[in-house]
């Protein structure tokens, strides 16, 4: 092919690729008008950088050669597409930016990478690519410097004629890729330059490579990289001098990076480091990255000298960035950003772990081949395990030489010659039998020895000694680690893992695995290295994971540290790529731990011959894999585990094709109770996908009917659907919900995944498709086509794969006045009617039951819980039981994060319990602290969660452990009736640090009312407490239970007959139609927002004598309501009047029956106090209340305006001297974490309060800890563990203060985005914008939910995020900052990427232009950028056309 003179290297290279017509052609640009030449447009595919080109390119990639043009951000943007480049594709990227950083980002995906900085490599290296692709089938990168090479002017040089030799290829062996490089003449590496005596080796990989060839001095040399992928430093080292002893390498970059100080750990930098053993041989003392950025051509000499003397320093700035950053491409600038942080956020998030380690052993602790230690400069676990061996060897001679100077008349003239010998004999028994937990004594004695020989130098035997040992450190004893990657698992003798475990020496490695669990198909070849230890039966074996374990993996780590020999501690941190979150990381640990993928154990050799029934090995994590119980089965110890560990036994069972047997059972038990039924009409099979009851309860009723019309019915999840079987069906009945954005629900999507993709024949089924949806939820005119979507999708796909629909598609919409129901009654007569079963005489049908059903049949809360509870071949109770168990205070939840992988083993979700504890005023003693964190460890899921209703939350409870649990609560005079279901909950009271006469009073106002409301069953005190129980910890619990005065009632009521029964004199025994909650706030105070809940007491003081007088009455406040749902709404309380202490209980009460009797019974979303008093009307309900009570509200009282909603954090003394201090506990997640110890440092505080006899905690309903009524003389020890643990943090952002979060995924089951675990990663991005506009420290109440239920009230914050669906929310704004105003919706369907975006400029706006003191929701609304929100009623009006 001949090149015209007038022609670009861009035309040139496209030309090439166009030479063959079965190469398929794409390019990439910014806009559609900036097309290329016009030959280009007509033979090749253009697409937009922005519109996810990757994703376009892999569906049509060509069968012969696909090749691409596009540029160096588009590839960074494709990063996830690039993981599946298979074959012969080359990507041709153009380095735009002049950042070469693109290159060696993407060193880990492996992918042949060339590159070109003039026009007749770029020639080659187009030639190459094409034959590389063409004859090994692999993709390649060909990186370009097109600006470069056209600046200069070059002369692009022809193609030159090659011919494929595939065929023989096809015949023999392939080489190796190096070979096939080595064959076709291509050389890794270019010497451009050499001066006559190098000392320095200049590796370049910028644009600057033959600018600094012309200039190079006597004392360097030059190599351009031209092959970056395949990497051989051999064929680089063949290029170094033999007087070279510097490395330098140059890397052409976008940023300045230079003040970060990941900047040593590279990618170009560690394809040295691992072959560090090469160039220790070749005598290389010194590897060096510098980075240039923009040089004009008269700076690049001075730079150069710069480069080269920094080199020759003794300590050479490892950092060096040398030009201007780019400062001309900011559009790009955030996916530059993105890049350069990869490496610094891998490293932050392996960090963790190098924490732990320190916190563990502080100064005490060695990493032996730690890139920053300043002796060791390598990763490499034969060089940390080598200088080791040196250290030990250097430690024998100095054992040697002291034993034979245990003399004392060998240290003549040293006063305290005897106590030296002494201590020498103690220093030498250490070395002879030492652990980590000795290292405190063994390094104090160490110091003072060394003082003391210090101090002597004179005599002769101490000289001797010293010159050994001239530093403290020789005498000094270290838990020595080597940390390394699951890189080491594939060979385990050559990456020297074999040489550390066989040594018997006592050395601790930690190998980090970041493989995903999702990802481990794609490898193979790799060893289980913890496997391959336990088989020396000498070695200590660990697999942690700190974000599923963190108390696991402590443990571990001491553990590994004192056994004297080799440990071995394997570490999962899975992520995919480097922006990956700790939230990402959290799902996919969880997933491969509960996979049994990664399982979590501990094995110590010593223990094998104990009188132990582990024999030494201790699985920490339910589910085992089969690789580990095969080692388990051959050591004889699994039915020692299985003994242990009953769960192991059942999981040990399940397989893939344990999933198509549980699915063949559950159809043929289907079958076979139709047979039993003896029906004769035509089968029907019913199949539903919810995501909540409704799907279900629809097919269920149905089924029900089709029986009582004489078909043979049956009813199933869609998950159970063998897809081969269904043409055979005859009569298909589907019903779908609608999940997130028009998806699946979850119990439907591998039906669907499965169905879509299918091409099978339903030519002879005869179907038909009801589906379930909001209109209204996605309210935008282009978001209509999320509406009933599954549904919709499903009858297309039916269709064209030729079924038969005997009914057309229903759609019901849950906006008619009826819900979906409207739909579903016009579309079931014309099903009957299709099967011809229209005109069977059915009985009546029972009307279906629902909660009131429940309860009303329940006697008074028992149901069957006894008995669900009992029943062993689940993990689930009964859909009533659940309903009932709320009332005791437990909620049934399933762990989301792991649904899909449970199901993929045919086992059903992780079913547990959350227990909430009835906690009156907040208020906690040591006691109960201990008592709760010990069964969260032991029971739960290892955390405490502090509610927005200022008790505690233990998640994670299995069913077999629930009663156990609430038995262990109520041992410390803690229950938990009452604190769910449909009665008055949790009282509510102010935390109100600074005045405690005013705190007693109302704190003992919020018991009373709590004692009085407290359901009167004895159903609690019978199923929880009567009697004993095996589990107990101590036998005296029952007796505890017996003599508690207050608290869940034990003995039946005396009626008329003698009888004793249950009697419920204030809710009867249907209770209330909706849940009850009541708040007291104390002006000017408003933490427990008391205008958003059924009932607020504001507290009216008497300002002289402290004594609360009475307090102004809130009734009808409530958060719970549905998205685009017009006919709920959350509303803040009206004012009903002033009441005295002695008429609080009875008029609450009279609210109370007025909301009984009145209620919505039928309508549980229409249920609420709140509904009822906008239907009967403020005025008409308060006279009922008021007749109801026998007096009359007076006129409210004023009262210290509001000031806040939130906690104040740090000490304060109240007036009676005792000290308080508030702990900020994010989103109330008591847990122990690297960064933040918090859950075992308020043990310390709890177990302190013990030993000083004062002191308790104190919960508020912003979900933070007060540690209360610490005297004067107990201050120090207590501010001591408040520091060592993290608990003293108080420098804190204003909008982080007065931030709050539901618990949401993955427990909730209500959750339909992220919440807790997503606000704090929010709120650090918001901080930063805060930051640049000066705002940090101004306070702003922001709350987020994952559903609209309102549990963090959310409707009254400031801005408020409600979750919608996976990564989508309601973007609220508006609030009154001490929670008197709702706000209003905003911006509908807000992707949580452009939060940020959204919330900038509404920032700038308030900092420019806000008056004196004016608070951000109150500016909004007078700013005129939303509508203020006068009553609950008229939330949904007002709203912008904008927000949609």
């Amino acid at each position: 092919m001949t090149v015209t003179s007038d022609t670009s290297l861009q035309q040139v290279l496209y030309d090439f690729a166009l030479t063959d017509s079965n190469n398929k052609v794409f390019y990439t640009t910014a806009t559609k008008t900036e097309k290329s030449d016009d030959s280009i447009s007509k033979n090749a595919i253009h697409l937009l950088n922005d519109n996810d080109p990757f994703a376009t390119i892999l569906e049509t990639v060509s069968t012969t050669l696909t090749t691409i043009f596009t540029d160096e951000v588009t590839l960074l943007k494709s990063l996830p597409h690039l993981y599946q480049l298979r074959d012969s594709i080359v990507v041709n990227v153009d380095l735009s930016l002049q950042d070469y950083s693109i290159i060696t980002a993407l060193k880990d995906l492996n992918i042949v990478s060339l590159i070109s900085n003039d026009a007749a490599t770029a020639v080659t290296n187009a030639q190459l690519a094409s034959k590389v692709a063409l004859e090994r089938h692999l993709p390649v990168f060909h990186f370009i410097n097109f600006t470069i090479i056209n600046d200069s002017e070059d002369i692009i040089p022809d193609f030159q004629e090659q011919s494929s030799n595939e065929a023989e290829l096809e015949e023999e062996e392939q080489s190796t890729l190096e070979q096939f490089f080595t064959e076709q003449d291509i050389s890794f590496f270019e010497l451009k330059a050499k001066g006559s005596k190098p000392s320095v080796a200049i590796v370049n990989l910028s644009q600057y490579g033959q600018s600094i060839a012309q200039i190079l001095p006597p004392t360097a040399s030059i190599i351009n990289v031209n092959v970056y992928r395949p990497w051989s430093i051999d064929q680089l080292l063949q290029l170094i001098a033999p007087s070279v002893s510097k490395i330098v390498m140059i890397q052409g970059s976008y940023k300045d990076d230079s003040a970060e100080q990941h900047h040593s750990f590279d990618p170009f930098l560690l394809d040295f480091f691992a072959d560090f053993q090469k160039l220790v041989q070749r005598n290389i003392d010194q590897v060096i990255l510098t980075k240039i950025g923009q040089l004009p051509i008269e700076a690049i000499a001075d730079s150069l000298d710069i480069i080269i003397n920094n080199a020759h320093k003794e300590n050479p700035v490892q950092n060096l960035y040398l030009g201007k950053q780019y400062q001309n491409q900011t559009d790009n600038k955030q996916y530059i950003d993105l890049l350069h942080s990869s490496v610094k956020n891998v490293l932050n998030l392996e960090a963790a772990y190098i924490k732990v380690l320190k916190q563990l052993f502080s100064s005490n602790l060695e990493i032996l081949n730690e890139y920053s230690s300043e002796t060791v400069n390598s990763n490499s676990p034969e060089y940390g395990f080598g200088y080791y061996l040196k250290q030990n060897e250097i430690r024998q001679q100095l054992i040697d030489l002291i034993k034979s100077s245990l003399d004392v008349s060998l240290f003549a003239g040293i006063p305290t010659a005897s106590n030296l010998v002494e201590s020498l004999s103690k220093w030498l028994k250490f070395n002879e039998s030492f652990n980590s937990q000795q290292v405190e004594e063994a390094n104090k004695l160490a110091e003072q020895i060394f003082d003391i020989l210090n101090s002597n130098k004179t005599n002769s035997t101490v000289s001797n000694i010293l010159k050994l040992a001239p530093t403290v450190d020789e005498f000094s004893f270290k838990s020595h680690w080597l940390i390394g990657s699951d890189a080491w698992s594939y060979d385990l003798g050559n990456s020297g893992v074999h040489n550390v475990l066989s040594s018997n020496k006592n050395i601790n490695m930690l190998l980090i695995d970041s493989e995903p669990y999702t990802s481990k198909n794609k490898v193979a070849h790799k060893k289980n290295v913890g496997l391959y230890a336990m088989n020396y039966h000498n070695v200590y074996v660990a697999s942690v994971a700190v974000y599923s374990s963190y108390t696991q993996l402590l443990t571990a780590m001491i553990e590994a540290a004192k056994f004297n020999g080799p440990s071995l501690v394997l570490a999962y941190l899975p992520y995919s790529s480097e922006a990956d979150t700790p939230l990402d990381i959290l799902k996919e640990t969880k997933i491969a731990v509960e996979s049994g993928y990664w399982p979590l154990y501990r094995y110590d050799p010593t223990k094998e011959e104990e009188d132990d029934e582990t024999h030494g090995f201790t699985l920490d994590s339910s589910i085992i894999k089969k690789e580990l119980q095969d080692f388990l089965d051959r050591e004889n110890k699994l039915t020692l585990l299985i003994k242990k560990y009953p769960i192991v036994a059942d999981n040990i069972k399940n397989s893939a094709s344990d999933v198509i047997t549980r699915k063949q059972e559950t159809r043929n038990k289907a079958a076979l109770d139709d047979l039993l039924e003896g029906l004769s009409g035509p089968p029907l099979h019913i199949y539903y996908s919810s995501d909540g009851s409704n799907s279900i309860n629809l097919a269920t009723r149905l089924c029900k009917r089709a029986v009582a019309r004489g078909l043979k019915a049956t009813v199933l999840s869609m998950e159970q659907i063998i897809l081969d079987e269904l043409p055979g069906e005859e009569n298909v009945i589907f019903f779908t919900s609608t999940a997130g954005q028009g998806e699946f629900p979850q119990d439907g999507k591998s039906f669907w995944d499965e169905l879509k993709s299918s091409t099978i024949d339903l030519a002879g089924l005869n179907v038909s498709v009801f589906g379930l949806g909001d209109s209204k939820y996605w309210p935008r005119k282009e978001d209509a086509r999320y509406y009933n979507k599954p549904s919709k999708d499903l009858a297309a796909k039916l269709e064209v794969l030729g079924a038969n629909f005997i009914v057309p598609l229903g759609l019901g919409d849950d906006q008619d006045a009826d819900g979906f129901q409207e739909g579903y009654q016009g579309w079931e007569p014309h099903l009957w009617e299709a099967l011809g079963v229209d005109n069977v005489d059915v009985p009546d049908e029972p009307k279906p039951w629902n909660n009131e059903d429940m309860k009303l049949n329940s006697d008074f809360l028992r149901g069957t819980i006894v008995e669900g509870l009992n029943d062993e071949s689940t993990l689930a109770i009964h859909p009533y039981d659940q309903q009932l168990t709320k009332f005791h205070g437990c909620y049934m939840q399933d762990d989301r994060d792991i649904r899909d992988i449970r199901k993929a083993q045919g086992l059903e979700p992780l079913f547990s319990f959350m227990s909430r504890v009835r906690l009156p005023g907040g208020k906690a003693t040591p006691e109960q602290w201990l008592a709760l964190d010990k069964l969260a460890t032991e029971v739960g899921n290892g955390t405490m969660k502090i509610s927005t209703r200022a008790t505690f939350q233990l998640h994670g409870i299995l069913k077999k452990d629930l009663k156990h649990a609430i038995r262990a609560m109520n041992s410390t005079l803690m229950d938990t009736l009452a604190a769910c279901g449909d009665v008055n909950r949790n009282v509510v009271v102010t935390a109100l640090p600074t005045n405690a006469k005013v705190f007693n009073q109302v704190s003992e106002m919020g018991t009373e009312i709590s004692e009085y409301f407290l359901p009167k069953t004895t159903a609690y005190h019978e199923i929880w407490l009567q009697g004993t129980d095996g589990r107990d910890d101590d036998p005296n619990w029952p007796e505890v239970f017996a003599n508690r005065k207050e608290g869940p009632t034990k003995k039946k009521t005396l009626v008329s007959g003698n009888a004793l029964v249950d009697v419920e004199p204030i809710y009867s025994n249907v209770y209330l139609p909706r849940k009850f909650k009541v708040n007291i706030a104390v002006p000017p105070f408003n933490d427990v927002d008391v205008f958003a809940i059924d009932l607020g007491l504001i507290a009216i003081v008497n300002p002289d004598t402290q004594i609360i007088e009475g307090y102004n009455l809130y009734a009808g406040g409530g958060m719970g309501s549905t998205h685009n749902n017009t006919k709920t709404y959350p509303r803040t309380g009206s004012e009903f009047g002033f009441v005295k202490p002695e008429d609080v209980i009875p008029a609450i009460q009279a609210v109370m029956i007025i909301q009984r009797d009145n209620g919505d019974r039928q309508d549980r979303k229409h249920a609420r106090l709140k509904y009822t008093i906008d239907d009967i009307g403020v005025p008409q309900f308060k006279a009922m209340v008021e007749e109801e009570w026998g007096k009359k509200f007076e006129p409210s009282r004023s009262y210290e305006q509001f000031i806040s909603n939130h906690d104040y954090f740090g000490w304060v003394k109240d007036e009676t001297g005792l000290n308080h201090y508030t702990c900020f506990i994010e989103n109330g997640r008591v847990a122990d974490t690297p960064e933040l110890p918090q859950k075992t440092g308020l043990v310390k505080i709890a177990k302190l309060l013990q030993k000083n006899n004062s002191g308790h905690f104190r919960l508020t309903a912003t979900q933070h800890v007060l540690i209360s009524d610490i005297e004067d003389r107990h201050l120090d020890e207590v501010k001591k563990v408040l520091k060592q643990y993290k608990l003293d943090i108080t420098e804190l952002s204003g909008i982080r203060i007065a931030s709050s979060s539901c618990v949401g995924l993955p427990t909730c089951g209500l959750a339909m985005a992220e919440s807790e675990r997503y606000l704090p990663v929010l709120i650090d991005e918001i901080e930063e914008v805060l930051e640049e506009f000066g705002l940090r420290h101004d306070s702003i109440v922001m709350r987020m939910t994952g559903c609209p239920n309102g549990c963090s009230r959310p409707w009254v914050a400031e801005i408020a995020l409600i979750g919608k669906a996976p990564h989508t929310y309601n973007l609220m704004l508006g609030g009154g900052y001490y929670g008197q105003r709702l706000n209003k919706l905003y911006r509908a369907s807000v992707k949580d990427d452009d939060i940020i975006g959204i919330l900038k400029p509404l920032f700038k706006r308030w900092a420019l232009e806000r008056e004196e003191g004016e608070h951000f929701g109150d500016f909004v609304v007078r700013a005129g950028i939303i509508k203020p929100t006068l009553e609950g009623k008229y939330f949904h009006d007002d709203i912008s056309e904008d927000a949609y």
